[in-house]
């Protein structure tokens, strides 16, 4: 059954976005989601395939000429998202890296599978409790109680080949950032001037300038640096951060917010800023637990969600709701 909720700034429609008829041809100035990747992450079934590409097509029908998009995607499945995006009509522009210092090793050692497959038994060394540490409370209030066994592998074989994986420790995410054509005929001027679309936010989103430091280039802008499609939400302390660090605003993990893949707030902040422009609507056809929707409240950006499980759509009433501010025309 549709559940639809509306405020004077949001519309969020308990269901599917495969038709969005709700919504008229070419009224929305930019579109902002992250899409189920298709690699069954933590066996969810909504992630075990790509959208359907039909989402896309009807996305691309109700955005401005010129409009952009960004769409969150996996480094495996990347480039089948990107042959959908562009069939569906869109241009790809680019694609932005958002890097991070907690991403989750999806390995083992294979050395103590190879004990395993020859009959010796890996010799226990120690144990540990699995921690995660980068939810709200930090790492004490995240311990997992199931011991954990530290093993050896003990075979001749298996030795050579201690501590082997099968992959490497994720640090970023990439974003597809897409573009609508502009209006045949028009140049991207004309097109401002008529939608309200074709150009980034670059002076919304530059990156403020370290403490201290002097203005660089040859006609340096107060409030920073242009953005780059690099984007870190984490410090890493390396003497770059200063290039591509998106100031932290807010806690973003709600209590109540179970969803696997929850985007940090601070990081839809900037993206909101990029592709859109004061009291633009911004259409996020996967909205999950509302991430996009808060961040468009905070930045005055009208909002358009859909999220098919009802779970995830009451978390992102309440968290949208808190942050209503009351913008939609």
């Amino acid at each position: 059954m549709l559940i639809q909720k509306q405020s004077k700034n949001y519309q969020i429609f308990n269901e599917n976005s495969l038709n969005l008829s709700k919504i008229a041809e070419q009224t929305l100035d930019s579109l902002i989601t992250d899409p189920p990747y298709g690699i069954s992450y933590q066996n969810h079934e909504w992630d075990k395939a790509l959208p359907d590409k039909k989402i896309w097509e009807e996305s691309f029908r109700v955005l401005k000429p010129g409009a952009f998009g960004l769409v969150f995607s996996s480094t495996r499945l990347m480039h089948r998202l990107m042959v959908d995006l562009e069939d569906s009509g869109f241009i790809i522009k680019d694609v932005l890296f958002w890097v991070y210092l907690n991403g989750m090793p999806k390995t083992r050692d294979v050395a103590l599978d190879i004990d395993g497959e020859l009959g010796v038994e890996s010799k226990s060394v120690g144990e540990y409790k699995y921690v995660q540490g980068y939810k709200k409370g930090g790492a004490e209030s995240y311990v997992n109680d199931k011991k954990k066994f530290i093993k050896l592998p003990q075979s001749f074989v298996a030795k050579e080949y201690e501590g082997s994986g099968l992959n490497l420790k994720p640090a970023y995410e990439p974003i597809i950032l897409i573009q609508k054509p502009i209006e045949n005929k028009l140049t991207v001027a004309q097109n401002v001037i008529k939608y309200g679309t074709g150009v980034l936010n670059i002076q919304q989103t530059r990156i403020p300038f370290a403490k201290g430091e002097d203005k660089v280039g040859h006609n340096p802008n107060p409030l920073g640096r242009i953005p780059s499609n690099i984007i870190r939400t984490d410090s890493h302390n390396d003497g770059y951060d200063k290039f591509f660090t998106v100031p932290k605003v807010r806690q973003n993990k709600d209590d109540y917010n179970s969803h696997p893949t929850i985007k940090p707030v601070e990081l839809m902040l900037h993206l909101v800023k990029l592709v859109s422009f004061k009291k633009q609507i911004v259409l996020d056809p996967f909205m999950g637990s509302g991430s996009t929707g808060v961040a468009c409240n905070l930045e005055g950006r009208n909002f358009i969600g859909y999220e098919i499980d009802n779970k995830y759509f009451e978390v992102a009433e309440r968290r949208i709701l808190q942050e209503d501010t009351g913008l939609f025309n």
